[in-house]
């Protein structure tokens, strides 16, 4: 996964770069900066993190993912920090998750083979003996985490490849049997019953999601919710109660006095299974529900995103009366391990200056700790911490973004607008290490979450869905225009960047306002949303309809919005990379821009790392990508 990246050279127009050797007319390579920053980028894109942390049974061990070893694998630790990490996965694998069964014995997790999307099941013994591939090794196929149900079995989802809809299946970790328990649509499993017999999953196209009960002997489905409500609910996952009685949503809840924010929502299940009018049990105006945690003395552990930044809650679970506010050394939490009899739990959480590391934090009040098996941060000094910065769109709807600012730099400075992923994705004061590589050379970065982002409600996040596209773009001129109106941003000195769909929205930039940006750089991002639908894993393309729009009916609409229709119109160097191995968005998408880019003279370069999927998780790699955008930006801008 860290080979060196395969490179592909440009032409650029007469006089576009003069006083540059011809052979680095286009290129910017990361010798062109300066010895001390580039050791800056070594230190930071090559610093390592832990996370999706899971707990043995006793609490007295924790298994996680790390890339301290260059690729993402799995490894297991005591909390207490005595001894050393073990590394379980076999040379090669790049982990995806890991779950604990409920009686130790067995440890179950996800692979990417080769960077590919398409995941297989993986399981071990703790100790690492016993390792087997129970699924997924058709190389079309998907799995897809799931729930233990019981000592041997996992529920999980499996996409078989030939179709956009994935399998409930029960596997069997002991003999490897697999058994499909639901089928009809893509259905995504969140929770198994106390007693084994019933499933919850997810179903549904993105944002438009619902939960539903599975009966395990009979495969009968059910929708979780019949809320009295305008619209019902969207919910994206589920929890059982203890007793079983009971099913908890995260959902977002319309209508008033609602705010489309997403709350939890507890829906009583009556003798026969069926599911009844549900209560809201916890809710908050101006924050979005992430995550919660039923736990056995009658309370629940809610994680709330504020803003991007995440707080920590303890509530009675009857009334949702807030009990405490669990403090948190690190600004953003993504994921936890309940420790049992502990009162405490292993946390994954993530900062501006700190990458994905692991705390054990106590639920009542106490200090937080980071794990031993937590890996060295690099040097705070070389990071920025950025702020929150709100502006007001064309239409007057509220924005924001997270700003950094390298130090010394106190006017207007070469900027690069970074977009992030999903399209639903959220910018986060959290780790980026292609962030701080960037500001690590002198430049600006504002990270903006423009509609269509998650974290502010689901009306917010499907402000852009389908033929709202086209209109939501006009967020990308109203962003440079504050930046440089507040005086953050140099005019004519503006640069944009994204990955997956924030390289798409990148490409969308630069050739709808060519006028307004200097230099661009797509990492993954789609060229032409309908070679993107033709090529992307089935599963992925029926999920994504609701987003774009389909790409039959609204194929007119798709080629409106691509940028490929528009390359005429781009006049700014343009950086396309991609993993050589993506299937989310297929590596043809930066291909054939480049290659149109080029048939037309235009300054463009391509990059293509060997053996990277969608998301580029080889340190080699990860060093090379920072050092290439960090010199491309300083080149050009």
């Amino acid at each position: 996964m860290a080979s060196p990246v395969t490179h592909r050279r440009t032409a650029v127009p007469a006089g576009l770069a003069p006083g540059l050797p011809p052979v680095l007319e286009a290129l910017a390579p990361p010798e062109m900066l300066p010895a001390h920053v580039r050791a800056a980028i070594t230190a930071i894109a090559g610093a390592a993190g832990a996370w999706c942390p899971t707990s043995s049974p006793d609490g007295r061990r924790v298994a996680y993912v790390s890339d301290r070893s260059g690729l993402p694998r799995l490894e297991v630790a005591d909390v207490d920090g005595a001894g050393v990490p073990a590394l379980l996965s076999e040379p090669g694998e790049e982990v995806i998750s890991v779950s604990w069964s409920p009686d130790g014995e067995w440890l179950v997790y996800l692979v990417s083979p080769g960077g590919s999307i398409c995941a297989e099941l993986h399981a071990a013994r703790p100790d690492g003996t016993g390792h087997r591939v129970l699924a997924g090794q058709d190389p079309r196929a998907a799995v897809f985490a799931g729930a233990w149900a019981g000592p041997h079995h996992y529920a999980c989802s499996i996409a078989p490849g030939s179709g956009p809809d994935a399998d409930v299946v029960l596997v069997d970790v002991v003999t490897g049997e697999l058994r499909t328990l639901a089928s009809g649509g893509f259905l995504s499993v969140t929770a198994v019953s106390p007693d084994h017999r019933t499933v919850l999953a997810r179903r549904g196209p993105r944002a438009f999601r619902h939960v539903v009960v599975i009966d395990v002997p009979t495969g009968l489905q059910r929708r979780a919710v019949r809320l009295d409500q305008p619209g019902g609910i969207a919910s994206e996952d589920g929890r059982f109660s203890a007793d079983g009685r009971a099913v908890f949503l995260r959902a977002s809840l319309p209508g008033a006095p609602f705010t489309d924010r997403a709350g939890l929502v507890e829906v009583p299940v009556d003798g026969d299974g069926v599911p009844s009018p549900g209560r809201v049990v916890l809710y908050r105006p101006e924050a979005d529900l992430d995550g919660y945690l039923l736990r056995p003395d009658g309370t629940v552990l809610a994680l709330w995103n504020v803003d991007g930044v995440s707080e920590l809650t303890l509530h009675g679970l009857a009334d949702g009366a807030l009990l405490s506010t669990v403090p948190l050394p690190e600004r953003v939490l993504t994921g936890w391990a309940p420790l049992p009899e502990q009162d405490a739990l292993v946390a994954e959480l993530s900062g501006p200056r700190s990458p994905r590391g692991l705390w054990r934090v106590p639920l009542d009040g106490g200090a937080a700790t980071a794990l031993a098996c937590t890996p060295e941060r690099p040097d705070p000094e070389l990071l920025a911490e950025p702020v929150q910065h709100e502006y007001v769109a064309e239409d007057g709807l509220r924005l924001s973004g997270w700003l950094y600012t390298p130090a010394g730099v106190s006017g207007p400075n070469r900027t690069v607008v970074s977009f992030h992923g999903g399209p639903e994705g959220h910018t986060r004061p959290d780790w980026s290490p292609i962030t701080q590589s960037m500001v690590a050379s002198g430049l600006t970065v504002f990270a903006p979450n423009v509609r269509g982002s998650g974290g502010f409600g689901r009306a917010f996040m499907t402000a852009d869905d389908g033929a709202a596209r086209d209109a939501s773009f006009a967020d990308v001129p109203a962003t440079v225009d504050e930046l440089v109106t507040a005086g953050i941003a140099a005019p004519g000195r503006v640069g944009a960047h994204g990955w997956s769909y924030g390289g798409y929205l990148t490409l969308v930039a630069l050739t709808r306002w060519p006028e307004l940006f200097a230099a661009g750089a797509s990492l993954a991002g789609m060229s032409d949303l309908r070679t993107f639908f033709a090529g992307t894993e089935p599963w992925m393309a029926g999920a994504s309809v609701t987003e774009y729009g389909d790409p039959v009916t609204d194929r007119e609409m798709l080629a409106a919005i691509s940028p490929m229709t528009g390359l005429d119109r781009l006049s700014a160097p343009v950086l396309l990379a991609h993993g050589d191995r993506d299937t989310n968005v297929p590596v043809a998408e930066s291909v054939q821009a480049h290659q149109a880019l080029q048939a037309r003279g235009a300054c463009s370069d391509l990059l293509l790392f060997p053996g990277e999927g969608h998301a580029v998780v080889g340190r080699e790699a990860l060093v090379e990508l920072g050092q290439r955008l960090a010199a491309w930006f300083d080149r050009w801008l």
